[in-house]
């Protein structure tokens, strides 16, 4: 991917401003119980029943809404998301605006700017995609929003600027310009909202209208295209239901989080895999002498470091389920030669994600990846417990580096689904956009 953007400068990014729809502070408890995790982060059960019982209002209760079949989840969201908006919980904003969003905890910092982004296919070259989608999660959300007539919570979308000084704290950031010079004098004003959510991290939400800080941002952005960090489902979506509607309407834009990565870099975490029908024992039995095994009696942190320092050897990987480690990792050059696609880059065929999808998954486990048999997990923690929970297997892996996955987006490759998470992630509930007022 170019990351200085297009060679057509106006086919580059343009995000166009929205009438947000946002919380009513004064009608619910707090902003913090009634956010949420993106919808595919969120721990079911368990964390659903913990947002659900936060406080009446959660998002979750739009974005995981819960009854007998889908569409009557759909129709139920859609109906709770009318009532809310009719009793005053959920508000647009007076006038359309850009909205400088801020997470901090501790050290990390991340800035960006949310809005409405014009859609355009992976040919296009303008927002790149890096893995590959599911069709059923695809259905589903294209569904919800379909009958919601609303995008419910925003992608995390990636692009790098010029500016190449990775900022930690105001004081100590390097003069920016275009969008960074926006955001910089956006701060210095009252935020409109300022949360603080459980997982710790402090949430600030800004509104830019004015007509020449709109015209800064739509001027810089369009010498840039972005890659999709978070998200590629509901871009499929978007792209999905764009189909479905004459051009020039509101769905021709996507609800999205930009962020500099060059200003602020994300963090890049695994996406751990719980194979719900697959005792631990059986695995290893499967596996046989095709890779090397070693059982680890450490707790996760320890387990986890082990994990570190293998996958920077070969392909690696912690199965967990039975209350050990099992550190699998050195596979046969042989099987890998036969069971990896050989047409791809190289770069994809070391991937974690490849080997374990074509190697382990498809030939030696014969697993379907559908979801009675496979569930994609971003907390490691959960992914153990959940395993020995049902008597099944945890593959934990290890986070695949930032640089491979841009490299594998600027040649078009796309990596297996569900090979990295990106963060932090934006809180849901602090913004949505309906469809009916642009």
């Amino acid at each position: 991917m170019n990351t200085t953007g297009p060679p057509d400068e106006n086919r580059g990014l343009r995000l166009i401003p929205i009438r947000g729809l946002r919380y009513v502070p004064e009608r619910v408890g707090s902003l913090s119980a009634v956010t949420s995790p993106p919808y595919d982060v969120v721990i079911r059960p368990d964390g659903l029943h913990h947002l659900e019982s936060a406080d009446p209002y959660n998002i979750v209760r739009l974005i995981l809404p819960q009854a007998a079949t889908a569409g009557e989840r759909h129709l139920q969201a859609a109906q709770t998301l009318a009532r809310w908006l009719a009793e005053g919980i959920l508000a647009a904003d007076p006038e359309p605006a850009l909205y400088v969003y801020e997470q901090r905890k501790g050290d990390l910092l991340q800035r960006g700017v949310i809005g409405a982004l014009e859609l355009s296919v992976p040919a296009d070259g303008i927002v790149l995609p890096h893995e590959d989608v599911m069709a059923d999660v695809v259905e589903d959300r294209a569904a919800l929003m379909r009958t919601t007539a609303a995008n419910l919570e925003p992608l995390l979308l990636t692009y790098r600027s010029e500016n190449s000084t990775a900022a930690t704290d105001a004081a100590t950031e390097a003069v920016p310009t275009g969008t960074g010079a926006v955001i910089g004098r956006t701060l210095t004003r009252p935020p409109l909202l300022a949360t603080t959510t459980e997982d710790g991290f402090a949430h600030r939400l800004w509104s830019v209208t004015d007509p020449a800080d709109l015209a800064e941002i739509r001027t810089d952005l369009a010498r840039h295209q972005a890659l999709i960090a978070d998200g590629h489902h509901r871009w499929a979506t978007y792209l999905r239901l764009r189909t479905e509607h004459p051009a020039g309407s509101p769905w021709d834009f996507g609800l999205v989080l930009l962020i500099d990565t060059a200003r602020y870099p994300l963090q890049v975490r695994a996406i751990h895999r719980l194979l719900h029908r697959l005792p631990v024992a059986r695995a290893l039995d499967a596996i046989g002498d095709t890779f090397r095994v070693r059982t680890l009696d450490v707790p996760l942190p320890e387990a986890l470091a082990v994990l570190a320092e293998a996958a920077s050897e070969s392909n690696a990987y912690l199965l967990a389920g039975d209350g050990r480690f099992h550190l699998v990792d050195r596979p046969d050059e042989g099987l890998l030669a036969r069971t990896v696609p050989a047409e791809q880059p190289a770069a994809w065929r070391e991937l974690d994600a490849t080997v374990l999808h074509s190697t382990l998954l498809d030939h030696l486990w014969r697993i379907p990846d559908a979801p009675e048999h496979i569930a994609y997990l971003h907390d490691t923690a959960a992914a153990v417990t959940q395993a020995e929970r049902v008597g099944g297997t945890a593959v934990l892996m290890h986070p695949v580096r930032e640089e491979v996955v841009r490299d594998l987006a600027r040649q078009g490759v796309t990596m297996p689904r569900k090979s990295t998470s990106f963060g932090p992630k934006p809180a849901t509930g602090l913004v949505l956009r309906s469809l009916t007022l642009g």
